[in-house]
């Protein structure tokens, strides 16, 4: 009873914690004060402690690893985001700005299993003989680090593209401002001295408005295209070592279970990415498009095939 009341105090706590913390980082898109961004990261640290003891607790009393059912996955998978916001604050000093997408995905995937679960789908029970295994808790680690890696990716290629077609956007708009100059100067001699300084305006006010867009644009798939790498490696690592559990468990590696489907999907959507990126050599736009689709894909693997309730893999609740 007291493991039980500590793990509900400690999961408020981190709760309240990170929702703080992601509004200190939103504030920082627009207020980039060094000490807000200090504050973040201190508010991220104490996070993780409240959600390593919470799941430290669960693992006591339970008598497992706390990887059992939908809640469980949930919070290791806000752990994991946390985790990853830590390491990506530690290796990158000058791009705290990535709390502005790590700290929302931790604070949303804990929202959803706090407040958005059942209550009955947040106790803990016996494991069942198929997952009562070393492979079953490497697999299962395994591919919600690789969840954490990629969704992380996926939504900084998503912010590539947004603060990309605000760039267009403006070069679009300038473009059209200066044929509709020319078009109702007659002029010509007058049109080409405006039509000069108009253009020396104009590359001095988008030079200087967009400098920090571009550089962003730069640090943003720089490091998509890391995450997703390191979210790929996990992904493989556990779908190796599920296939392996799987044939332990039920005498087969591979069933086409739905799950195993979509697992198959996600796995070529971001193969195809990392080709583009390393030997097509693109960057940029066209490989962001990619990774978008891989974040709508990877919730369906996840969440959509365990809610519905379809196969072996199944969580469902909603039927």
């Amino acid at each position: 009873m007291i493991f039980i009341t500590l793990e509900h105090i400690l999961a408020h706590i981190s709760f309240s914690l990170i929702l703080v913390v992601t509004l200190i980082y939103w504030g920082t898109l627009v207020y980039p004060i060094e000490a807000l961004s200090s504050s973040g990261g201190k508010g991220m640290i104490v996070t993780f402690l409240c959600t390593t003891g919470l799941l430290i607790t669960r693992w006591l009393y339970s008598g497992h690893l706390p990887l059992s059912n939908l809640y469980e996955s949930f919070m290791f998978l806000s752990w994991s985001s946390s985790v990853l916001h830590i390491v990506l604050e530690v290796r990158s000093q000058d791009d705290r700005w990535l709390g502005a997408i790590t700290a929302p995905s931790a604070m949303l995937t804990h929202g959803f299993a706090t407040l958005g679960l059942p209550e009955e789908m947040q106790r803990s029970g016996m494991l069942v003989p198929a997952l009562q295994s070393h492979w079953s808790m490497m697999h299962v680690s395994m591919i919600l680090f690789s969840y954490a890696t990629l969704l992380c990716g996926s939504l900084a290629s998503i912010a590539l593209l947004v603060i990309m077609s605000g760039v267009n956007r403006q070069v679009l708009l300038g473009a059209i401002d200066n044929l509709f100059s020319r078009s109702i100067l007659p002029n010509e001699n007058f049109y080409s001295h405006e039509k000069q300084k108009s253009d020396l305006q104009y590359t001095f006010y988008f030079s200087s408005t967009n400098y920090r867009k571009c550089k962003l644009i730069k640090q943003l798939d720089h490091w998509s295209y890391r995450a997703i790498g390191l979210g790929f490696s996990l992904s493989t690592i556990g779908t190796l070592s599920g296939a392996i559990w799987a044939n332990e468990a039920w005498g087969s590696y591979w069933s086409w279970d739905p799950k195993e489907t979509w697992a198959l999907i996600t796995w070529t959507i971001f193969a195809i990415y990392l080709h583009t990126r390393m030997n097509k050599g693109w960057q940029g736009e066209e490989p962001a498009i990619v990774a978008s689709l891989g974040f709508s894909i990877v919730w369906i693997r996840y969440l959509g095939v365990d809610l519905l309730g379809i196969g072996l893999h199944s969580y469902g609740w909603l039927i």
